[in-house]
């Protein structure tokens, strides 16, 4: 495991964009982290770091965020999901058969249904400012 400390915005961004240098093809990174955590920051630095010049925001209300990109980066929100009906009706499934990168905030609602080889992003809140970033892959 990775762990990480960031002091600002700026600094998830940084923890985001090296991640995103890690990744391939198919890829599922699992976010994890209460309201303001720093959750759709890190995702802004992941797009960055895959070249991406998008806008990057919570997909709350929508579920999923297309960025683009070769391989595409998805973005799904599962705030709102609470079943595998809620679940399925994302398209979650056939996005992880597409090989895109798929990034997950609220990853808590969907654990069960994650694949094996999730990267698994952790937020810890230490203060008001500063957060641990734990990066795992399964």
């Amino acid at each position: 495991m990775q762990t990480l400390v960031s002091k600002s915005p700026v600094d998830t961004e940084h923890a985001g964009a090296k991640l995103a240098a890690q990744l391939k093809t198919g890829d599922v990174v699992a976010l994890f982290g209460g309201l303001g955590m720093g959750k759709t920051t890190f995702v802004r630095g992941l797009a960055s770091g895959l070249g991406l010049k998008t806008h990057v925001s919570s997909p709350t209300f929508a579920l999923v965020h297309e960025y683009g990109g070769t391989p595409p980066l998805v973005h799904f929100d599962m705030y709102r999901v609470h079943g595998w009906d809620d679940l399925y009706s994302t398209g979650f499934f056939d996005y992880i058969d597409s090989g895109a990168i798929i990034v997950v905030e609220w990853s808590e609602n969907i654990e069960t249904a994650l694949p094996a080889n999730t990267i698994f992003v952790r937020f810890h809140r230490l203060d008001d400012n500063t957060r641990r970033i734990e990066i795992e892959r399964t």
